[in-house]
Formats: structure tokens, sequence, C-alpha cells
């Protein structure tokens, strides 16, 4: 998969492709179903594919300072589009000049000049454009005034759910990892660097590497049977792992880190940038009244999770277990 940064100088052979657009924040069912329409139509035109997507994302160009939302990253968004076979990605920085386009100048500068696109695929609710003037019916029209195909996907979903990322928020916010891969389509999972913590958790036998969840969604505070990727040449192994998303309150501290202990592994992680895909949730943060009994259930953790993990192994939820290069 190609992965691109600019709408401008745009390769030939990434351009006059058949273009899914949106921010895809999860890449999920939903998402999926879209990115498969596009997919379809450059089948049958027997040109690439694309995606084309937007960094940072519109709402945190707009509210820097509002709480964290997204559940993804460029990185793990890339992840998934090289799963699911897509030819280029096209991930184009937003800033206030690109918020300034108008919906006709998006569509002249951004597809038409810069990708040449023969065809669009935008979900139901699309908007675009300077003060998101720009609708499904205002691309329609631009679509036949500049020449392209369109194709809009009406939503999708599991009996009174739609697939989206607000309802995907919801589950992880209720502890509910498995509701939201249903949703996804394949675990929620997160990727950092590995950052040298107090060092605790190997004094009794439990090492964790410990990961900021910059930028990202918060889920509930609390442990759950996590999957680790460590990158492998051009794929990721995965392993099983249980982690803690909270702030320690044994120990009396007020930021919020993401410690994972990898079951049956050793190896030094400092540095290295790793995926944590969470699968269940084992129960909420708690504070202990001193070492022993924090050793105690963490133990009882690790085997919770190792039975999760294992009943897990054949699940359909898939991995986006490939690096992306651009």
């Amino acid at each position: 998969m190609r992965v691109l940064r600019s709408f401008q100088n745009v390769p030939d052979e990434c351009q006059g492709l058949v273009l899914a657009i949106g921010n895809f924040d999860g890449v999920h069912r939903g998402h999926q179903a879209v990115i498969s329409h596009a997919q379809e139509e450059a089948d049958k035109l027997g040109v690439p594919s694309g995606v084309l997507t937007f960094e940072p994302h519109s709402r945190e160009f707009f509210a820097p300072d509002a709480p964290p939302f997204r559940l993804s990253t460029m990185e793990t968004k890339a992840a998934h589009l090289k799963w699911l076979g897509v030819d280029v990605m096209a991930a184009l920085e937003f800033n206030l000049t690109f918020s300034q386009k108008s919906a006709d100048e998006f569509v002249r500068d951004v597809l038409v000049d810069g990708f040449k696109a023969v065809h669009v695929v935008v979900g139901y609710d699309f908007i675009f454009g300077h003060k998101r003037q720009g609708t499904t019916v205002v691309l329609a029209e631009l679509a036949q005034k500049y020449g392209f195909g369109l194709t809009v996907v009406e939503p999708v979903g599991e009996e009174t759910v739609i697939y989206s990322s607000t309802a995907i928020r919801e589950c992880l916010k209720k502890g509910d990892p498995l509701q939201a891969a249903s949703l996804l389509g394949h675990w929620w999972e997160v990727e950092g660097e590995v950052i040298e913590g107090d060092k605790r958790g190997r004094t009794i036998g439990f090492p964790t590497a410990n990961i900021p969840l910059v930028g990202y969604h918060h889920p509930k505070l609390g442990v759950y049977a996590v999957r680790v990727g460590l990158a492998k040449g051009s794929h990721f192994e995965w392993i099983d792992g249980v982690a803690n998303f909270g702030m320690r309150p044994t120990f009396d501290k007020k930021d919020v880190l993401l410690e994972v202990h990898l079951l049956d592994y050793s190896g030094d992680l400092y540095g290295e940038t790793i995926r944590v895909c969470f699968v269940d949730f084992i129960r909420p943060e708690m504070k202990f009244g001193g070492i022993e009994q924090l050793e105690a259930q963490i133990k009882q953790d690790a085997n919770t999770a190792r039975s999760i993990l294992a009943d897990e192994k054949n699940s359909q939820v898939k991995y986006a277990d490939k690096k992306v290069h651009s």
C-alpha cells in the first residue's frame, strides 16, 4: 500500500483511482462497508482503490484542548487499511488553509486535479468544505459538474446499533471491549512507545511495558486481557498479556498509564513501539493495602487473562498484522 501525505504531485500510478473519503477513525465495520464499495468499483473499472483521510482529525484541529477521543492514530489506521487490501492511503494534512477550502475547491483541487479520481465513495453522513457546507447532495452536483462517479453508502449496523465511532467509544467507556470489537470488526488497539516506569512490577515478578495513551480515547479504568504486537520484520508477532489502565491508586499516582505485562515473554522493550489489543475486561482498578495483596491479585489477573485469551484463540476477530511503509 502506498501512503501519500499530499494531493500535489501525486505519482502517476496513484492517479485515476476510486477514492473512499472520510476520517475513518477506528476503521470500523461501517467504514469497511464504504471501503469495500470503493474496492468493488475499482475492480470493475480496473483501477487502483484508495482511501482519502485527514491528519490531524478535524475535531482535533478545531478543539485541541478537548478530551482525547481518537480510536486510532494514523499508524494503526494505516495498518488496518493495508490489512483490508487498499492500494493507496492519502492522509492529507488538515490545517487552516485546507479547512478554508470551499466544497467546490476541495473537489476541484484534491479529487479532480490532484488524484484525478474516476469515482468517489462516501458514507451517508459525509460533510466537507469550509464551514461544513458540502453535503452528499452538493457532492453529487459536483460529481456531475466534474465528470466522476459517486456512490453514497447508507448506514449499516447490527440490530438497533449503527456502526459508528461514537458507539464504539461508549462500549470502551463501559469496559466492554468485546462489544467494541464486534462493531469494529477487529480488536480495538492502541500503539505507543514503551517508556521507563517505576520498575515496581519486576520486583514482584511482573515486569510491565508502560505506554502513555496520548491522544487516544480513554477506556474504562481497570485490568484487561490483551494481546501485544511486537514488530518482527514486516509483520507483527502477537503475544498474550494482561494490562492495567489507570492511575495506580495503591502507589498514590494521579497520571493515567497503560501498564502491560506480557505473559511468557522476557526481553527489553524500552524505546520500542508496540501495539496493544484490548480483548476483554477483567476488573475495575482498585487500591490495595500493600504489595503482597497487589501481587496476589496480579497473579489472579494473569491466570484470568490466560483463560480468556485461550478461549479467544479461534475468534473470528482479525488482526492487522503487517507493517506499513510509505
